[in-house]
């Protein structure tokens, strides 16, 4: 059992014809790459179309608040783990996750924790995944959010990162990293209402936890809350 503060991904509601609707979607306005604002009128929210389509076709994506990238530059990252500290273009095989980096106000909040897994048993089985998503709390204060944009790029030529140890359980992250620019095949813009976290987003001092991760490297997410999550 994961500890409560790790949030499952609530149920997907896609239908056979909802999920016809996404691969024609796929074959008209993604798979030409020509990077274009996808004209969205799916019946499901924006977050369970972009998790069934990570999980069925070869894509991943990346949240921006800038709205109009043409090409993806690999940029140096600063992260705890190796991983996502390298000179990368970074995505994720997730529809949630990169919403999160694409609403939130970097204005507003200066430091964000979050996740985004899958477990594997010891038969191979993954999962659905799992989240954690917490920003700095005198930002949380201030209601960090705004619109933005996820991106959808081709899986080709990005590496996942490695299965890696959480606790006692195998970890497939769904962090995937390019270290070559990347033109994205199409954009679908979000809201802070598409979010389906946002009233868990948690709240943390930034203060706080850098001297916990400095004390425990593998502690993450390093539970220093001042309160506890909105409802």
């Amino acid at each position: 059992m994961l500890p409560d503060y790790f949030e499952p991904r609530p149920p997907l509601q896609v239908d056979a014809r909802t999920g016809e609707a996404i691969e024609q979607l796929y074959a008209d306005e993604i798979r030409p790459g020509t990077g274009q604002q996808l004209s969205y009128r799916l019946n499901v929210a924006k977050w369970e179309f972009l998790c069934r389509l990570v999980d069925s076709c070869e894509v991943v994506l990346h949240g921006s608040a800038d709205v109009d990238i043409d090409e993806f530059e690999p940029r140096k990252s600063a992260d705890v783990d190796d991983f996502g500290n390298q000179r990368a273009v970074y995505a994720a095989s997730d529809g949630i996750w990169p919403m999160f980096f694409a609403l939130v106000d970097r204005t507003k909040a200066t430091s964000l924790v979050n996740a985004a897994f899958r477990l594997i048993g010891p038969d191979g089985d993954r999962s659905d995944p799992y989240y954690y998503f917490s920003v700095d709390a005198a930002a949380l204060d201030r209601h960090p959010w705004r619109s933005g944009t996820v991106y959808i790029l081709p899986r080709a030529g990005f590496l996942r990162q490695p299965v890696q140890r959480l606790r006692r359980h195998l970890v497939e992250h769904q962090q995937w990293a390019s270290h070559l620019p990347v033109r994205p095949l199409a954009r679908l813009a979000v809201d802070p209402s598409d979010f389906p976290f946002l009233s868990r987003v948690r709240p943390h001092d930034p203060a706080r936890l850098q001297e916990a991760a400095a004390r425990e490297p593998d502690g993450f997410p390093w539970l220093v809350e001042d309160r506890p999550p909105l409802d």
